[in-house]
């Protein structure tokens, strides 16, 4: 469980993934692996037809039809590799020294549970080929993976900025303690200023909740600044990032808590597809 996996596409957004996983290469003392995936469904490894030709067709059309198919695969094939290349020298230039290769034909999902238990951090673009790097939206492939995969995924934007701090969005879930725990024990973010946000209403047991988790990550040697703040979840984030010019923001995935309802259901994309920076998502 060692390995950064940065995941390469054909998207603006894969130089910010690039910054990014040299960054958590360099941070973790990891190697870094540049995946590209061919997706299966648009580009099928089999040149049989057979099953999408309706009765009656001619022969020479099915064979035209695989061969167009096998051509497509074959130049999908070259132009990842090329992506590769492009993303190997940027990862250097970005200070990464030892890095891997390697393009893989299937689901990007299935391809990342398969390496899963080797890896140690998901490098992502928000979004994929053929989306405006600057909307505010999700990609599909991303909303899967971070339904399925159990490892951190570091999520950028159009641009990645080495973090000079970041926020811990905090809301005493299991969900959130896990990722405390995940952020006091790594070294991914050691020696960066923390603020440490809650977003709920100003009672006792929020200030409490709100000072034990202080307490953690100041006996693991952060530098400690705690908010508790009232207002919309993420607005109020949002809002405090942008005021304060934090880089990143870390949040766990997933639970019940009003920060996680942002990531089930109808509601998935809002603090994801909202956010101007890069995130970390902890499971």
């Amino acid at each position: 469980m060692n390995t950064i996996v940065a995941c390469i596409d054909g998207s603006a957004i894969a130089t910010a993934v690039c910054d990014a996983g040299a960054w958590a290469s360099e941070r973790l003392d990891a190697p870094l692996k540049l995946l590209h995936v061919l997706d299966k469904s648009e580009f099928p490894s089999s040149g049989n037809l057979s099953g999408n030709i309706g009765l009656g067709s001619r022969e020479h059309l099915l064979e035209e039809l695989t061969a167009l198919d096998e051509q497509r695969g074959r130049l999908a094939l070259e132009h990842g590799k090329h992506m590769l290349d492009q993303a190997e020298q940027r990862a250097r230039e970005d200070g990464a020294v030892n890095i891997s290769k390697q393009q893989r034909h299937g689901s990007l999902v299935e391809t990342l549970l398969e390496q899963e238990e080797d890896t140690r951090l998901f490098v992502m673009g928000r979004l994929g080929e053929g989306h405006d790097i600057t909307a505010h939206t999700l990609g599909s492939h991303l909303e899967n993976v971070v339904r399925t995969v159990h490892r951190p995924i570091l999520v950028t934007v159009q641009s990645f900025v080495r973090p000079n701090r970041f926020m811990f969005a905090y809301d005493a879930s299991e969900t959130a303690e896990k990722a405390l725990s995940k952020v006091s024990t790594s070294p991914l973010l050691k020696g960066l200023p923390c603020h440490l946000v809650m977003v709920g209403q100003d009672t006792p047991e929020h200030r409490q909740q709100l000072a034990n988790a202080n307490q953690k990550l100041t006996v693991a040697g952060f530098d400690v600044t705690q908010m508790l703040l009232e207002g919309d979840v993420q607005q109020t984030l949002q809002s405090y990032q942008k005021q304060h010019d934090i880089d990143l923001m870390v949040m766990g995935a997933y639970g019940h808590s009003r920060i996680r309802q942002f990531f089930v259901g109808s509601n998935t994309t809002k603090m994801v597809s909202g956010s101007d920076t890069s995130l970390l998502l902890l499971r």
